[in-house]
């Protein structure tokens, strides 16, 4: 008879087995950054299509009007309603920018048009419409004050093209 194979007296071994699988929930830190970086660009490019949309909204209106100025100056044809018209219509806009543009005269109107990168030629032909208004006949004309008063609009509808003016706090 064969002897008997010695007892072990050390524990009974396993198989290996695989740890469990990790959990979905909560993800790792790198997922919420990455979510949080998405998140941010979402909002970014919602702000920045919003912007873009009034911006075309509010030059299409503008340009809207200039539009029926230039068609009731075409029925009319009287310079001073239409040179009031388009004054009437560059101060609202620049009063967005700068409140007092609805009294200035003058040089300070002058300077508030000039806030706006546009053309020389085309601020000339702006600050002729202030003293054209009071003209009853002729001293204007008409189809290069409507597209001054058009590329200035166009120019104007951007809040990055508006310089700071000399009177604001940080001037240099």
């Amino acid at each position: 008879m064969m002897p008997a194979p010695p007892a072990s007296t050390g524990p009974a071994l396993r198989d290996i087995h695989l740890p469990p699988a990790p959990a979905w929930w909560p993800p790792a830190p790198g997922w919420w950054l990455l979510a949080a970086l998405a998140l941010l660009a979402g909002v970014a490019l919602v702000w920045l299509w919003r912007r873009q949309r009034r911006l075309r909204q509010r030059r299409r209106q503008w340009l809207g009007e200039l539009d029926r100025h230039a068609q009731r100056h075409a029925r009319d044809g009287d310079d001073a309603v239409l040179a009031a018209s388009l004054q009437q219509l560059l101060r609202r806009v620049a009063r967005i920018h700068d409140d007092a543009a609805t009294q200035q005269r003058g040089e300070a109107w002058r300077a508030t048009l000039a806030r706006v990168s546009v053309r020389p030629a085309t601020l000339a032909q702006l600050a002729a419409l202030e003293s054209a208004m009071y003209r009853p006949h002729g001293g204007l004309d008409a189809a290069a004050a409507l597209a001054a008063a058009r590329a200035w609009l166009h120019a104007a509808a951007r809040s990055r093209a508006w310089k700071r003016a000399a009177s604001e706090p940080g001037h240099v």
